[in-house]
């Protein structure tokens, strides 16, 4: 799909910023299912991030996370009390009793960014093993292995450690739809606020170049703002207002309506669509991911079975109507699978003061 600064719509148009190298990865159970509700109504899976993140908010360090069990088909959410559980079955999910609080857990997450902090670890929470994975890929090696396996035996049964094949890297290339000086990256999400247009796409792209073309030259408009590292997202306004003022992706040559934005929720079935390699689907496995990319560490992604590859970076996540993320790096492709960290979108909406339209 050709973009033009006059009709540009968010899925299909999904790029990456080449010489961009990225890190890490964490494998966490997984399921696709819909939440079923109260009085025998269903949730759609765009909707379990909302519930999942009103009873976190509610519970506070009662709860160590959730996920969607594949098996039942349930929003399930870990207590620590009574109390708790109860509130979680008035809201219609389930709960599960589990030994380590949400507290405990971000104090081991915080004791690993401080002693396991190197390039080519990540970690996250696996909130149906309430255990904190830490994974590191192949080029974490001698005194930097010795370094990040101690800090994880420090923790315990707390910690579960996992090593992948091959380096981590951010999905970026050069080729096509939108550019800034060499690099190329993609198009996630249109946004405007009151009558001004802009779309959001990786951080790490913005901070390769300040102005945007389409893949014929045509100028699309300049940076509003960018966050990485720490986080992975950037906003490009258009030069000009867009004559088709829609937002929305396109899906396999279908243009698919986003109408706004949702949190994700481990287990939900997502979509990414990438101008390398199309679309695809996977699950949500874990949630506040922690990156060590080589150019810095980003924390609070959302980490996926969906494969990418160069030229996918910044493109749309997404679950039916609602846009969830931003793609940012991970490992493998799409022969052979991999895994993808996500930008949750919610963010940058709220940093920018700018809306899903």
């Amino acid at each position: 799909m050709k973009i033009r600064p006059t009709r540009v719509r968010g899925a299909a148009a999904t790029v990456a910023a080449s010489g961009l190298v990225a890190t890490a990865l964490v494998a966490v159970p997984a399921a696709n299912a819909t939440l079923d509700a109260p009085g025998g109504g269903v949730t759609t899976r765009s909707d379990t991030g909302g519930v999942a993140a009103k009873l976190a908010q509610r519970l506070g360090d009662r709860s160590a996370g959730a996920y969607v069990d594949q098996a039942t088909r349930n929003l399930v959410v870990t207590v620590t009390d009574a109390k708790a559980a109860q509130a979680v079955r008035a809201a219609g999910a389930v709960p599960k009793s589990v030994a380590r609080s949400g507290s405990d857990l971000k104090k081991v997450m915080a004791a690993l960014k401080r002693d396991a902090t190197v390039p080519g670890t990540a970690w996250a929470v696996d909130p149906a093993a309430n255990q904190v994975v830490l994974t590191m890929d192949s080029t974490v090696k001698g005194a930097r292995f010795t370094k990040v396996r101690s800090a994880a035996t420090k923790q315990g049964a707390a910690v579960r450690t996992t090593r992948v094949a091959g380096r981590f890297r951010m999905f970026t290339a050069g080729g096509d739809p939108i550019y800034t000086g060499s690099a190329r990256c993609s198009l996630g999400f249109n946004v405007r606020k009151g009558s001004e247009y802009y779309f959001l796409t990786a951080g790490h792209c913005t901070e390769a170049g300040s102005t945007w073309t389409d893949e014929s030259g045509g100028a699309l408009g300049g940076n509003a703002g960018s966050s990485f590292p720490g986080n992975d997202y950037g906003l490009v306004k258009y030069d000009s207002s867009p004559e088709d003022t829609q937002g929305g992706v396109t899906v396999n040559g279908q243009f698919q309506d986003i109408t706004g934005a949702a949190d994700a929720t481990v287990g939900e079935t997502v979509t990414r669509s990438g101008s390398t390699t199309g679309v695809h689907d996977g699950q949500v496995t874990a949630l506040n991911q922690t990156v060590n990319y080589q150019e810095g560490s980003v924390s609070g992604l959302i980490q996926t079975t969906v494969c990418a590859e160069p030229g996918d970076s910044g493109g749309p996540l997404f679950a039916g109507s609602s846009a969830v993320g931003l793609t940012s790096g991970g490992s493998g492709d799409c022969s052979s699978g991999g895994v993808t960290f996500f930008q949750p979108v919610t963010e940058p909406l709220s940093a920018f003061g700018v809306e899903i339209y």
